[in-house]
Parts: C-alpha cells; structure tokens; sequence
C-alpha cells in the first residue's frame, strides 16, 4: 500500500476524525445560496468606494498614479503641439486666450505702486516718485525688449499666452551692452528651445537634468539647457544635441503647478481641447451636410416597365438636369426623379453644441455666455453671479502672473535701476543704491472692472465707507486705482481752483460732492435791509 494513502497518526496539529458524524446542516436553496454568495459582496463594496470598484464600467480608468515627471515626458509635447493648432484655428480657443489677455494684463498691465517707507512710517513720496517713473521709462519697449518691439505691458501678455497656449513661459534677463540703454533687457523664448525629453541622471556636480532643466538634489532649478538661443535657427537646433546652459537666476519660468514634483507646465486649455476638436469637426460636417441639403438634388430611375431609348455605348454619359427658378423640364417616358433632402440640422443641433460648450467653459474658468459670445436666455442676476465668479478666476490668475513674472523682475530690475541712477523728480539727486532694502517694497494693482451694477455698489461702498468697513484707498484698489495718485489729482484739482478765486465753500462741495452754498446774485447785497 501506498505511503500517502495509509492513515496517518493523530498528532497534536491533526486530530483524529470522529466516529459520530455530525448532523448535517440543511442546504439552502439555490436563491438563498446566490443571495448570500453575490448580494452581501456586492453592497458591502458599493458601501464603501464606488470610484475604486473595477468592473466593465470602469476597465479604461487608470488604476495606477502616475508621477508628474512621466505625465510632463509623456503627453506634454503632444499637448502643446494641439493647443497651438487649436488657439489658432479654434475660434471659441483663440477667443479664450483673447479674453486671458485681456482680463490678467488689461489694455496698461501691471501696475506698479511703490511702497518706501521713512524710519517714521510714513511714505517717502519722492523716492517713490523716483521709483515708479524709472520703472515706466523702463517698461518702453526701445529699453525692455532686447528686439526693440514690446513694451512690458506686451510682454505681460506674451507671458499669459503662453500659459494659455504652451503652458509655461521663459523670459532671459540679458544684461550689458546688448540690452538697451538701461544695460537690463528681457528676451522672450519658445519654451520648445528647452527640449522636455532632455534627461540626465546625474551630473558631476551631484545635479540632474529633468525636461530640460538642471536641478540640484533638492529640486532646485540651477540652470536651463537650450538647444540654441540663435534668432536664425528657425528649428531651435544647432549642431545635433549640443545645449546652451543659462543660470537659472537669468531665466524666469512661469507656469501653473497643479502636480507635487511638476517641473514644466501644462496648457491651460488641456481639458477643453479633445472636445473642442470634437465640437469642431462636428460643425465642419454639420455645415456641409447643411451646404448639401441646401443644395436640391436627387437621382434618375428607370421604371421596370419602361424601355431606355437608344443611344451609343461609347456615349454613354449620366442624365443631368439644370433647374432654373419657375420651370421645370419634362422628363423622357419612364425616367423617373427620386429626390434625395438630408434633413441635418435639425432642432437636435444647437443643444448639443450648447452643452459641449458648458463644458468647455467650465474646464476653462470661464462663463459660457462670454465664451460662446451667447446671451439668449440670459438675465442680469445670472449674468451679474456668473461674472463675479469669473473675475475671482482672473484675479486669481493676476496674482499668479504678479508672483512669477512681475515680482521676480522687479527685484532683478532695482539693483541695475539703483546703480544706474534714478532721479528724484524735482532735482538733480538720485536714489542711493545702499538703501535696497528699503525700496523693495512695493505692491502690484492689476486691472479692474467696471461694476455689473453701479448704482448698488456705489451705494455698497459708501456704506462701508462710513461704517468704517474699508478704507477709501481700498476702495479705490478695488476698482484698479491708485490711491497716491487720486491724492494727488485731489491736491492739483483743489490748488487750480484756489489759484482761479472760487470761493472756498465751493471748493469743499466740489470734492466732498455736497450741494454747494447758494451765492447771491450779481448787484444783490445780502445784507440790504437788515
């Protein structure tokens, strides 16, 4: 007898199998098997993730997070290659970052408002004169643009179209006798010069290479590595794989990080463009099939029972007939017309295309009556909440474009201002480069609206006014003015009236907006029987 079919001993991990066999529970129905086996699995499951369930519903979503460096390496170029064909063949794309140039930048940019500070605490007005028209001289496109061609408010704009097209953007601070007059210029670059499949390891340093990008150990940018600088290479490659290291300290890279570990950015349109793709062809089809059916058409058929007159074979050429308005031509006996009138578009057309722009606009940030350039069926209250959400986005995206561009640049700017020379308006003296510190501090005001309702908000700021709610300078941020300056148009507006005689009662109504004190008529004596 085989080893392994003998009974083995009872050991203390196998008992012995008793000799009563237990009574045997009752088996359950095949219902009640199924209930117990597949039900209770089923609702403990859906009790707890639905995202996480794996089924047939969901076998094409990921299932594994991928980090950002391989999402940047694997789908960045092709992304940004469809976002540039689309901001400039899409029109609801192209009116989008139309509309980002407009509402981030605005029609002056940026604005500068110095903030120096006597030891006392109070502002010291002409160094911050001095500050900020150095910095408007400076912003003239002759001394800002090593090309002689934007100003600053254009390169502002440049920046924020390419977030929204490339979504980054590199600008080289370029020094010495090639940038200008001022010796401090910017030149603006196609973030392609940077290759994003450009990867290194290690350096000798300890550093690595990452897009394009050195880093040290902490992920620090250390320097950037172009394939060429060189204006005449139109391909942005010179002599195969060979780069152009630039310090990092020289390049100001902008871009939206929405990823831990992302080092290059993505378009900002990146959610919207499948469907605007979609949306377009679509259209494209619609519009011929619609061309099409505006066009009457149809075939020629024989009956069974007719018999084709005779022709040639060597003419054997179609049946054509031309349809002119009123009139209509006789057919030959048996030939018979079986008009063909596709009916696409129908009522079905302009929903879907409304939803699909929903979309769009929600992946966007921005509304779908402005996106759409649509305002039927609107009215003011949805129009005012609408837009009072979407410019939060976009004052959201002012301060993005103040920390990556502005404030970077501003502080490369005022040591080479510094030691140049700012003039105090009013004198032959300039600003002392040792007090640095002291003039960094300076704020940014970006563009403002108009108010959705004026009448309400005015009301609405006057009330916080006197409540003491807001200040009358934060007032006047908010609608994208600057205090100083409104003081000082205030000042000139009260001297030019003092300096023409009116009275200063009058004055003080003028600039308090109070009704102003009746004055007695030419020839009248107000005291004239008394």
């Amino acid at each position: 007898m085989l080893d392994f079919l003998k009974p083995k001993a009872a050991t203390a991990d196998r008992q012995p199998v008793p000799s009563v066999v237990p009574e045997a529970k009752p088996v359950p129905t095949p219902g009640a098997r199924r209930k117990r086996l597949f039900w209770r699995p089923i609702q403990a499951g859906r009790s707890l993730l639905n995202a996480a369930r794996p089924d047939r519903l969901t076998q094409d979503w990921p299932t594994t997070p991928v980090p950002a460096d391989e999402i940047i390496s694997r789908y960045q170029r092709v992304v940004v290659a469809r976002s540039r064909h689309a901001c400039v063949n899409n029109d609801y794309v192209k009116h989008y970052l139309r509309r980002a140039r407009q509402n981030i930048v605005g029609p002056a940019g940026i604005q500068l408002q110095a903030q120096a500070k006597d030891p006392d605490g109070s502002l010291d007005s002409r160094a911050n004169d001095a500050i900020e028209t150095g910095w408007r001289d400076w912003s003239k496109r002759r001394n800002c643009d090593v090309t002689g061609k934007q100003s600053l408010a254009e390169i502002e704009r440049a920046a924020v179209s390419g977030a929204v097209r490339d979504g980054e953007f590199m600008i080289r601070i370029v020094t010495g006798s090639d940038a200008g007059p001022w010796g401090f210029a910017l030149q603006v670059l196609d973030p392609h010069r940077c290759p994003v499949d450009h990867d290194v390891e290690r350096l000798g340093n300890g550093h690595f290479v990452r897009h394009g990008i050195e880093f040290n150990r902490f992920g620090r940018p250390m320097a950037f590595h172009f394939q060429t600088l060189d204006a005449s290479e139109k391909d942005y490659s010179f002599g195969g794989r060979s780069f152009v290291r630039i310090p990092a300290d020289d390049i100001i890279h902008g871009y939206r990080s929405e990823m831990v570990g992302q080092k290059r950015g993505l378009p900002w349109t990146v959610t919207a463009l499948l469907r605007a793709q979609h949306l377009a062809g679509f259209e494209e089809a619609a519009i011929v099939n619609a061309r099409t059916a505006a066009s009457k058409g149809g075939f020629f058929q024989w009956r069974e029972d007719a018999t084709a007159p005779d022709y040639e074979e060597e003419r054997d050429e179609p049946f054509y007939m031309d349809a002119e308005p009123g009139s209509f031509q006789e057919l030959p006996y048996g030939l018979e017309f079986k008009s063909w009138e596709p009916q696409f578009p129908s009522g079905d057309y302009l929903p879907f295309t409304k939803q699909q722009l929903r979309g769009m606009a929600a992946g966007l940030g921005i509304t779908y009556h402005d996106l759409a350039n649509d305002l039927e069926g609107v009215n003011f209250s949805s129009v005012r909440s609408g837009t009072l959400a979407e410019r939060e986005g976009w004052k959201e995206d002012q301060a993005w474009l103040i920390e990556q561009l502005m404030q970077p640049l501003f502080e490369r700017w005022l040591p080479f201002a510094l030691l140049k020379g700012l003039k105090i308006p009013g004198t032959n003296g300039t600003l002392r480069p040792d007090r640095l510190d002291k003039y960094s501090d300076v704020i940014w005001q970006g563009r403002r609206w108009d108010w959705v309702d004026p009448d309400k908000d005015s009301k609405a700021a006057d009330r916080d006014l006197k409540n003491t709610l807001k200040a009358p300078s934060q007032i006047m941020r908010e609608r994208g003015d600057d205090p100083r300056q409104v003081w000082r148009q205030f000042a000139d507006d009260i001297q030019a009236m003092r300096d023409e005689g009116i009275p200063e009662a009058i004055i003080q109504a003028a600039i308090s907006g109070a009704a102003a004190p009746a004055t007695p008529a030419a020839g009248e004596n107000s005291d004239e029987g008394q």
